[in-house]
C-alpha cells in the first residue's frame, strides 16, 4: 500500500480533506501535513475527537456484523475514507464470502488505496463520487455491475450527512437512495451532535471554523430529531437512534465512552425499509 506522510511529493499542494484528518485520527499514514495541520487544530479544540473517531468504527463494524447476521450480501459504503483496520469488506466476507461491497468516496487518496487494497477481490470495489450527488453513485456502472438492486443492499452514510450543511439536502440524499433500494434494505447512519453536552458556544464555533476555513468539507452538528429525520421512510431496528457507543454493544469491547456516552458526539442508528 503506497504510503504518504510527510514526504510525499507535492503534499504541500493538497488541501486537508475529512478522509485523510480521519486517517490521522486514527493513527494512520495516509495524510498530508494541510490534514495533520487542520486534525491537530480540531484536537486540540475536542481532545475526545479521536476517541469518537476510533468509536465511529466500532459502530460501523457492529452494524456491519448484525447486518450478514441477518443475511445482508451487499453494502454501498459511502463516505468511505482511507482503508484501515476492520474494513466492511473485510467483516462482510468473513462472514459471507461473497458478499459484495462497493466503496465510494470523493478523496482520490481514499479510492486509489481502497483499489489497490481490493486488488485481487472480485465482490468489491471503489469509485470515487461525490456523497451530495446520489444519482451518479446509483447510476455508475461498477455499482450497477456489483449490487443487485433487485435484493437488500445496505447503504452505510456513517459520519458523512454532517458534512452536507444543508438539512433538506441531507434528507433529500437519502430518500434518493432509499427510493432506489429493494425492500428489506438498510440504511446504517451515524451523525456529530452536540445535544447534552456541555460546552462553550465559542469553543465549538471555533471547532467547526477549523473544518470550514481549512478543509473542503465544512461540519454541520444536527440534534437528534434532525438525525431522527434521515431515517424517514425506514423502520429502525433495535434500540433505535441512540449514542453510538450504545447500539448492540459488544461485551468485550472497550468503550471509552462507556460514563458518559454523550461524550461521544455521534447518534448511531440503522433503519430497515419495509
Amino acid at each position: 500500500m503506497t504510503r504518504v506522510g510527510n514526504g510525499a511529493q507535492g503534499a504541500h499542494q493538497k488541501p486537508a480533506t475529512a478522509a485523510r484528518m480521519y486517517d490521522y485520527y486514527l493513527g494512520g499514514i495516509h495524510n498530508f501535513p494541510a490534514d495533520q495541520e487542520a486534525a491537530k487544530a480540531v484536537i486540540e479544540r475536542a481532545p475526545l475527537i479521536r476517541a469518537s473517531v476510533r468509536a465511529n468504527r466500532a459502530f460501523l463494524g457492529r452494524a456491519v456484523r448484525y447486518l450478514t447476521s441477518i443475511g445482508v450480501r451487499q453494502f454501498l459504503d459511502i463516505g468511505s475514507g482511507i482503508p484501515t483496520e476492520g474494513n466492511v469488506h473485510e467483516i462482510a466476507q468473513a462472514a459471507i464470502p461473497d458478499a459484495r461491497v462497493v466503496y465510494v468516496d470523493i478523496d482520490p487518496e481514499a479510492v486509489s488505496e481502497s483499489l489497490e487494497l481490493l486488488d485481487g477481490n472480485r465482490f468489491a470495489t471503489a469509485i470515487r463520487a461525490n456523497a451530495r450527488e446520489p444519482q451518479a453513485i446509483l447510476d455508475h456502472p461498477q455499482v450497477r455491475k456489483l449490487l443487485d438492486f433487485d435484493e437488500p443492499i445496505a447503504v452505510l452514510l456513517v459520519a458523512v450527512l454532517h458534512f452536507v450543511e444543508d438539512t433538506d439536502e441531507a434528507r433529500q440524499i437519502v430518500a434518493t437512495f432509499r427510493d432506489a433500494l429493494a425492500p428489506g434494505s438498510y440504511l446504517v447512519l451515524a451523525h456529530s451532535t452536540v445535544d447534552e453536552q456541555v460546552f462553550d458556544p465559542e469553543l465549538l464555533k471555533r471547532t467547526l471554523d477549523v473544518y470550514r476555513r481549512q478543509t473542503v468539507t465544512p461540519l454541520t452538528v444536527r440534534t437528534r430529531s434532525e438525525v431522527l429525520g434521515l431515517f424517514d421512510g425506514f423502520d429502525l431496528v433495535e434500540p433505535g437512534l441512540v449514542w453510538q457507543t450504545q447500539w448492540r454493544p459488544d461485551p468485550g469491547e472497550v468503550d471509552e465512552f462507556k460514563e458518559n456516552p454523550k461524550d461521544s458526539g455521534l447518534y448511531g442508528g440503522v433503519g430497515r425499509l419495509a
